[in-house]
This record gives C-alpha cells, structure tokens and sequence, in this order.
C-alpha cells in the first residue's frame, strides 16, 4: 500500500511539477518557495532513497535521470542552510551510499562546499541563511537578535562527517566538531539548550528550550552521531544522556488523563504545549534506550512508549484520525489542538517515525495497527486528484486541503510507514542511521560496502 501511495504522490509531482520543489495537487502545478535558494527539484532528491528501498525502479531512474541532467547549483538565493543540508545533502549522500553511483556523491561535495561560508562568524556557529551564489549568510529576520537557531546549527553534524569522508576534506569536520565545542563551553541553564544562540558571542539569547520546533533534531543527531560513529563519539552519547535527564527532570510532564508529554519551557515557566515536530523524541529516546544502562534501560523504553501513546491520542482524539501541528494539556481538553492556528495537519512524518522505531525495538503489534490508521486516513482526507495535500483542520470530516505535497512527505512519512510494515533487515537500525529527514545514512562499521543490501 505504501509503495503504491508513493508511486501516485511521485506520478503526480512528475506530471505537473516536475523539476519544481513541490507539486501543487490541487492546482496541478509546481512550487518553487524560496527556502532553497534557488535550488530546484526538492521531491526528486528527497525521493531518491524511497523510490530506491521500495524498488520503484523505473521512477528512481527518471529522478536520477533528472539529478544527472537538470539539477544546476550555480544558484543565486536565500538559502535555509539547515533545509540544503537535510534534504539536498541527505537526501543526495543516501541515495549515494545505496547505490554506489558516483554522481549522487559529487553534487553533495559540490553542495557542501557551498554551505561553508555561513560558517564565517566570530564563533563559527553558522548563519541560518546563506545566498549559494555569493556565500554572503545573514539570520534569518524572525529570530531574536541575529541568532543562530540549535535545531539549525546542531543538525548538521551527520551530514558533514559523511562529507568529509568522502572527500577526505577535514573541513567539514571540523565546522561541526566546533559547533560541539562552542556548546559544551556555555552555560546551560538547569542544563537545558535554549533554541537561540548569538553567532557573535556565543551566548544564548532568550531562554525559550522546545524539544519541538526549533530545538528538537539537534538532541536526535546527538544519539545518532553516537550511533555513527559505531558507538565510539563518547562526547556526543554523554551530551545526549545530560541533555535527556535534564529534559525528564525540566519538561516532562504527565496530565491529568495520565497522559505522558514534553512542554516547553519558557524562561523557567512551562508553556504545557506539545508540537507535532515534537513526536519524534519517542522513537529517539527508544533508540538511546536501548543502550542505556541495565537499570535505565527499561525506564526509557516506558518513557519512549508513554511519549509515543501521547502521540497517538493526538491522532486518534481527531476527526480525520490526523494530529494536529500542537495539542494542549491547559485547559481540561488533552493531547488536542486548543487554538485555530494549531489545527492543520501537513503531511509530517513524526508520529510514524516514532511508530517505526517503536516497531523495531519492540516488535508490539499495536505500532503497525496504529501505523495502518494512519494509512487509511491519509488515503481518505489527504488524497485528492493529483497528488496528497495537507489539511487545514484536522478535527472536521470535511476538510479544505493546503495544495501543497510537501517533499518531506515522499521522503520522510511513506518510508516510515514503509519501513513500519517491512521486514527488520531493509535499511536495518544496526547498519543505518537516518538523518532527520529520513535519509539512510551508513554506520561507519569499517567494513562497510558502498552498495546496500536491500532486498
């Protein structure tokens, strides 16, 4: 069923926007955006691994196709360095590493090297926004006082490790070994990381820590740089266990329904919110589980399984069995969207990756039953004519569509659910490592052959 989802998700984008970022479903036309730089082509590159893993063969070769003859990076544009890294550069080091083939592995060098100047600052924490053209980088305008964001800055480390093996380069290596030493130097406050910190200073600014939206894939790539490295990056499995106990200590909170979340923590106050980007900590805290200490072990996997429940009453406390962007634990109403603003759905992956994980590590059968309503009610509320659309509110059974496939949703929710119903040994947790936009990347056992064995 998913791989027949993702051959009608990538039909449609070939059909009406190929070439262009994202497909427009209901218009039947392309997006370009401006999050890229000018960069096109988001859902092919996005999609190469998927396509690939579900053996949609002829469809990985149309986008490879594309990749070889179309994909130009001599670009002019504000660029969002953290989207070019895990969509563009994941997406193109994944497909690299499956397949052996040589272009996938040169256009993520010649990428890489165009993200380098952002990390010209006093600190070398790295603007968020960079011109691919000129390599000037700025912040972006939202954030408070010219900072840096740690979702951006501290979700980088995989990819630039990968390129500096593959190119024998150090310098990437180096940026992201300094972004670790800059944040193991300044003060954590009750041992929280803020979401913003000043490229000039090296200090944090404002006291807003969110395991959601811009906090949260930097503490997945602190236990799966651990898991990269073949479980020899000391450093980055200790600031994942520091961080982690101090989140549980500071943030997690059960309701009054005995629900088990992550609330947001606002200079010392709980905001007692969850986001939807937020669900993917109970598969990442499942994952660390796993290599805890004997005593520890099982209490994360509870908390891994409370947290992912949570999750699940989000979709399953819906209309459309859908979650929304953020649900509530305030004001009686649990685990649901409480503001209008909060109700759309846009096709995000983090509840099934949470599934997938849970899935793996415990092989309980309600993750698939949970995985499989999430199937039906994409076809039923997400599926329109050419193509999946969002939804701007979850919690009606007629709802009005956003007209946008998003990229992370061939890359990231298809091969989630895919990976949910396959056998164990397709992209395998002790050989794979999945950047947070779902993009295999291999550990570095090193014995490791370029071509992936995947059945």
């Amino acid at each position: 069923m998913c791989q027949r989802m993702m051959k009608f998700a990538w039909d449609s984008y070939k059909q009406y926007a190929f070439g262009k970022n994202e497909l427009r479903p209901l218009t039947k036309n392309g997006h370009i955006g401006n999050m890229f730089g000018g960069l096109r082509g988001a859902t092919v590159v996005d999609a190469l691994d998927t396509l690939y893993i579900m053996e949609l063969e002829e469809e990985f070769q149309e986008a490879k196709k594309w990749v070889e003859k179309s994909f130009d990076l001599n670009v002019n544009g504000e660029a969002s360095l953290f989207e070019v890294n895990i969509r563009y550069i994941g997406g193109l080091l994944a497909a690299y590493y499956l397949t052996g083939e040589e272009v996938f592995k040169s256009k993520a060098l010649e990428l890489g090297e165009k993200l380098l100047p952002a990390f010209n600052t006093p600190t070398g924490i790295p603007r968020g926004v960079i011109n691919l053209g000129s390599g000037m980088s700025w912040s972006w305008g939202w954030a408070s006082a010219g900072s840096s964001i740690l979702a951006e800055f501290g979700t980088l480390h995989l990819e630039f490790l990968h390129l500096t093996e593959l190119s024998g380069n150090p310098v990437f290596a180096e940026k992201v070994m300094n972004i670790r030493k800059v944040l193991n130097r300044v003060e954590k406050p009750q041992g929280l990381y803020p979401n913003f910190l000043s490229p000039v200073t090296g200090n944090w600014v404002q006291h807003h820590v969110s395991i959601g939206g811009l906090g949260d894939s930097f503490y997945e790539y602190l236990i799966k740089s651990w898991l990269m490295s073949d479980k020899k990056d000391s450093e980055a499995k200790k600031m994942y266990d520091d961080a982690l106990e101090a989140i549980e200590k500071h943030l997690v909170r059960r309701s009054a329904g005995g629900l088990t979340y992550i609330a947001e923590w606002r200079g010392g106050i709980l905001d007692h919110k969850m986001g939807h980007l937020a669900c993917f900590s109970g598969g990442m805290i499942a994952l660390g589980a796993e290599h805890a200490s004997e005593e520890r072990k099982q209490h994360y996997m509870d908390l891994a399984a409370e947290i992912t429940n949570t999750c699940h009453e989000s979709y399953a406390r819906s209309d459309t069995k859908l979650g929304p962007e953020a649900f509530r634990f305030d004001t009686g109403t649990e685990a649901m969207a409480t503001r209008l603003s909060e109700r759309y759905y846009i096709l995000r992956p983090e509840v099934v990756e949470s599934y997938m994980y849970m899935w793996r590590l415990t092989h309980d059968l309600k993750y698939r039953q949970w995985g499989w309503e999430v199937v039906k009610a994409l076809e039923k509320h997400c599926r329109v004519e050419a193509g999946f659309s969002g939804i701007r509110d979850v919690y009606t059974t007629v709802p009005t569509h956003d007209n946008m496939q998003q990229s992370f949703f061939l890359a990231e929710t298809l091969k989630y659910l895919y990976l949910l119903f396959c056998e164990d040994d397709v992209l395998s947790l002790d050989d794979w490592v999945f950047n947070t936009e779902a993009h295999p990347l291999p550990v570095n056992h090193t014995n490791f052959k370029t071509k992936a064995s995947v059945q």
